[in-house]
């Protein structure tokens, strides 16, 4: 394949195969995809478009949000979709765990914490933000960031696309297969955007039920990883027999690396998405306690500027003789 993947998309199947795969090829196979090459070019070209507005006027843009979404969010869903991974997602039920981890866990965190929504405000009039401010508080996204549907999504979405027809089906249907990653991609963002992500959003959870969320969604990953790794019966076992590969892994080695690519690797994303979480947090923490000294301070100044006042003008009525206690009087004068 090599270079001649850079001319035609390639959906791999039984009767188009890749050569084997090695490591080599796993470090420098490359395919073109039109659906991550569009999307990611329009992704990274308007970002960056508008990190350049804010630079030409003389606003500042946090150098992290840039990198995480450059390099993290698109960088991460490009590597996903156009590399080996890409080229081998329908061989291998690996190399598909894989890819459908970094979609999932890995890519919408560095996008939720690129702030596009936020980039997009700065750029824009009153008029225009006002519009974007509606469509954030209308019911359809209302009800698609409502953080229980969307940590719902997260949970069961891998239990009926693997233990259901509906995997076999994304196999042997090009834009079913197309489709899985944009939706793999949209959970992901719709669960991390409201939890990580310093957008504003149509629901904005207190730090502890965010963390409860986080939570909640860590065993479901290792369970699922664990019931793949001990199943004696092919995932789309059809399919992947179908190819009738002389290379290693065998189809159902390859499907307990699968598993376990889903269990170790869902824990080490949360664990590491946890640990932003935290500091997120902390830093938030930071900030509001900033905000309340800054606030008690302002109390106090305007507290001592009133007192001072009205000291001033006890003063003022003092000299004037309006505050001054009468004499007694003199001897000579009874």
């Amino acid at each position: 394949m090599g270079f001649a993947g850079w001319l035609t998309p390639l959906h791999a199947d039984p009767a188009n195969q890749p050569p084997p795969l090695t490591w080599l090829r796993l470090l420098t196979e490359w395919k073109f995809d039109p659906l991550f090459a569009i999307s990611a070019a329009l992704g990274l070209g308007l970002y960056l478009w508008g990190v350049w507005r804010l630079h030409s006027r003389g606003d500042a843009w946090p150098a992290v949000r840039t990198w995480s979404w450059c390099l993290g969010g698109i960088g991460t869903a490009t590597i996903a979709g156009m590399s080996a991974l890409g080229a081998y997602d329908t061989v291998l039920f690996s190399v598909h765990m894989v890819q459908h981890m970094m979609l999932t866990m890995i890519t919408p965190v560095f996008l939720a914490i690129g702030a596009p929504v936020t980039l997009l405000l700065r750029n824009l009039g009153a008029p225009g933000k006002r519009r974007v401010m509606r469509i954030l508080g209308s019911w359809p996204l209302r009800v698609l960031f409502f953080p229980p549907l969307a940590t719902a999504l997260l949970i069961t979405t891998p239990f009926a696309l693997y233990l259901t027809a509906i995997y076999p089906f994304t196999l042997q249907v090009g834009w079913a297969h197309d489709l899985l990653h944009v939706y793999m991609v949209t959970v992901g963002c719709l669960f991390f955007f409201p939890i990580l992500g310093n957008d504003p959003m149509p629901h904005r959870l207190p730090y502890p039920m965010r963390l409860l969320l986080l939570f909640i969604t860590m065993p479901a990953q290792a369970f699922l990883g664990t019931t793949i790794m001990g199943s004696s019966r092919l995932i789309a076992e059809d399919w992947y027999l179908a190819f009738g590969r002389a290379w290693p892994p065998s189809p159902i080695d390859d499907q307990y690396y699968a598993g376990a690519i889903m269990w170790a690797t869902g824990d080490l994303t949360m664990g590491v998405i946890m640990a932003v979480f935290l500091a997120q947090w902390y830093a938030d923490s930071k900030r509001e306690a900033a905000r309340v000294d800054r606030k008690l301070d302002r109390e106090e100044r305007i507290a001592a500027q009133r007192a001072a006042a009205s000291r001033t003008e006890g003063n003022r009525y003092d000299d004037a003789g309006g505050g001054r206690a009468v004499a007694a009087p003199d001897e000579d004068d009874r």
